[in-house]
C-alpha cells in the first residue's frame, strides 16, 4: 500500500521549515491518547500518496507541542488543516471524512499542478 511520508513535528521551527520548503503540506493535529487521531493518520497518509502526491503530511502531537497547538488554535482534537503556499485553505476538526477532506484539497491541489 503506498502511503506519503509523514513528518513527525518536534519543533515550530521544523514546522516553519516545512511549510517555507513545500507548496501544499496538510497538518494534522492528534496526540498517542486520541484513537480517532491515531486511526485518521495511515489513512490520511494514503489518501495523500494516491490523491495528492506533492502534499505533504505533517504530525503534531499536541500533548509535547502545546506551543503549536496555541499557535494553531487547536482546542480539541483531530484537527486537520490544509496549507498551500503558507496560506490556509481549509481546516476540519473533531468530525470529518475522508471524503470531505479530499474535496476539500482537490481545488488548490489542481491549482497547483497548473503551474
Amino acid at each position: 500500500m503506498l502511503t506519503a511520508v509523514i513528518h513527525s513535528i518536534e519543533t515550530p521551527e521544523q514546522l516553519d521549515a516545512i511549510l517555507k520548503q513545500y507548496p501544499a503540506v496538510l497538518l494534522l493535529f492528534g496526540a498517542p491518547s486520541c484513537g480517532v487521531c491515531q486511526v485518521l493518520k495511515p489513512q490520511i497518509a494514503t489518501l495523500l500518496a494516491k490523491d495528492f502526491p506533492r502534499m505533504q503530511l505533517a504530525y503534531i502531537d499536541c500533548e509535547a507541542q502545546v506551543e503549536l497547538a496555541a499557535r494553531y488554535q487547536v482546542f480539541s482534537l483531530p484537527v486537520v488543516e490544509t496549507i498551500f503556499y503558507g496560506k490556509s485553505f481549509a481546516r476540519f476538526s473533531k468530525v470529518f471524512s475522508l471524503g470531505d477532506l479530499k474535496g476539500a484539497i482537490a481545488r488548490p491541489y489542481e491549482l497547483l499542478n497548473a503551474e
